[in-house]
């Protein structure tokens, strides 16, 4: 058996994890879709917990490959962005999978039932550099 190094073992196995490749071998086309919510009213827990209701309901559009719901970290390094509320990272297969999901009944649903608890959402799109 070949031995590996640990750092090449923790990329593989996250990315097993991920269902994602992390080397050259990656999808050529991936979409990674970023969205951080800032509420109205940012102290209110029950705003937190609708939010998060409604977040869970969104992940449920099948051309989401990979979701994942965070709130800011315990860092405090001077460039770290802390004041928003809900940060939303999903991946998917390409642009034409995220196009979906953009018009898929459950996203329409979740912007019109959930938005009114929000004063500023930032949506940050990549894909992978040109080769």
């Amino acid at each position: 058996m070949k031995e590996q190094s640990r750092r090449t073992f923790v990329k593989k196995s996250v990315g097993a994890g991920l269902g994602l490749g992390l080397s050259v071998g990656a999808p050529k086309e991936l979409f990674v879709h970023h969205v951080y919510f800032y509420l109205k009213n940012p102290d209110s827990r029950a705003d937190h917990a609708k939010l998060l209701e409604g977040l869970n309901k969104l992940a449920k559009v099948p051309t989401i490959r990979m979701v994942h719901i965070g709130t800011p970290a315990p860092t405090t390094r001077s460039v770290i962005e802390r004041s928003y509320a809900f940060s939303w990272l999903c991946f998917f297969d390409n642009l034409i999978e995220e196009e979906i999901y953009q018009t898929h009944p459950i996203h329409l649903k979740f912007v019109e039932e959930y938005s009114a608890l929000w004063e500023k959402v930032i949506v940050y799109d990549s894909v992978g550099p040109k080769r």
